[in-house]
């Protein structure tokens, strides 16, 4: 399987500066997830790369935060409600002439999402987009795609959330297929891996779930041919590859890393014997992420193995990117 193209975005960014394309604008795009809700803001425009200019973000867990009806609790609409207003300001501080704003899985399945939305907009006056699973491995497809560049070929793209797996692949900047399944890390911890270090029977549980439901998809990823570059996003996978060995973050976004299925089983057997608060003095590992990580960690396995991916790169673009890019392709050059 080839490696990445080398060739990095910013190179592309100071290229058609040169050719006197029309200057960046500032944009925020608001994600709320199942983890965190994260504020961005990029300085960007038409046919360059986004450059971050600011962020702001909180582990609200809204999934965490339902009802036994499964409705989204109020205190945590009134956090999102004052963490919006936060960024709000923030991005007018900053000089953002645009601040988008999408919701995933945590709103998408909660029963009274279209009453949170509405409450944000009624107090905020922020419209939030609710993305589909399928979209969300789109446009991170999206940003991925351009990230590497045509020279990869057919790319395969894996990303874990808290409340889903998204998977894609193709040729294009569109891909030929793209599925989400109901394996996030944040989901899987909940609803098996009650006890903390969990029951050997729960992880056993935990890894069938997931070949069964990632074996029910895997046929419409492979069919269209073996991927040149397998790439994967989300803190799931940052803090494996991290675990492997990878550089840390602080090295920066242009340093490659890799991440093996030797060292994610590896991972796997490693963590299901640890309990949350072990799992989080690993370096690398977030005290926030580290009671989900195994969740992850079985998921990636299982999907790495029934697709027939030895290795993988880690790409630091990911939905939020997407989502900028696609807001740049329709901006006036």
């Amino acid at each position: 399987m080839a490696g990445p193209d080398t060739t990095t975005p910013q190179a592309s960014t100071h290229a058609r500066r040169a050719l006197g394309s029309v200057g960046p604008v500032r944009l925020g795009v608001l994600d709320i997830g199942s983890n965190t809700v994260h504020l961005l803001l990029v300085d960007a425009h038409h046919g360059a790369a986004p450059i971050p200019a600011s962020k702001l973000k909180i582990p609200l867990r809204l999934a965490e935060h339902l009802t036994a009806a499964g409705d989204v609790d109020d205190a945590a609409v009134s956090t999102l409600v004052d963490f919006i207003r936060r960024s709000q300001v923030l991005a007018e501080d900053m000089g953002a002439s645009e601040v988008m704003a999408f919701a995933t899985s945590a709103i998408r399945d909660a029963g009274n999402g279209d009453a949170v939305l509405r409450r944000v907009r009624d107090e905020t006056g922020l419209s939030i987009d609710v993305l589909s699973g399928e979209d969300e491995a789109r446009i991170t497809f999206l940003a991925v795609r351009r990230w590497y560049g045509w020279s990869t070929g057919r790319l395969l793209v894996m990303d874990i959330g808290g409340g889903s797996l998204e998977l894609a692949c193709g040729l294009d900047e569109e891909p030929d297929v793209a599925v989400s399944v109901p394996l996030g890390a944040g989901r899987l911890t909940r609803s098996h891996l009650t006890s903390d270090p969990p029951a050997k029977e729960q992880v056993r549980e935990v890894r069938r779930l997931a070949r069964a439901q990632i074996a029910e998809v895997a046929g419409r990823i492979r069919r269209f041919g073996e991927p040149r570059l397998t790439a994967a996003t989300s803190k799931t996978f940052r803090q494996l590859a991290r675990i492997a060995g990878a550089a840390p973050s602080s090295e920066g976004i242009y340093v490659q890393r890799i991440l093996t299925l030797d060292d994610v089983s590896a991972t796997v057997t490693r963590l299901a014997s640890m309990s949350a608060q072990e799992r989080s003095t690993i370096p690398g590992v977030s005290e926030g992420r580290a009671g989900q990580l195994l969740a992850g960690a079985i998921v990636a396995e299982a999907a790495m193995e029934l697709l027939e991916i030895p290795r993988l790169s880690i790409c630091p673009w990911a939905l939020r990117e997407g989502v900028i890019l696609q807001r740049m392709d329709v901006m006036p050059t």
